[in-house]
């Protein structure tokens, strides 16, 4: 999916994605893989992600 499918209300207002495997900062520079869920590696949420993600030097495994 290159575009969004849901009716956009603002522009540039989300700056963290948390999702059920994972955190990402949304920042200028592009979206940065912050913490994954136990488990699952950053790679493995690439494979599940269509836009490009660059991972954080400080990516850890989320506490749960």
């Amino acid at each position: 999916m290159s575009q969004c499918s849901y009716p956009l209300t603002a522009k540039a207002c989300v700056d963290v994605i948390v999702t059920n495997y994972a955190v990402i900062d949304v920042t200028p520079e592009g979206l940065i893989l912050k913490e994954a869920i136990p488990g699952v590696t950053a790679e493995d949420i690439q494979k599940m992600t269509a836009a490009p993600l660059k991972v954080a030097s400080d990516f850890k495994e989320m506490e749960l």
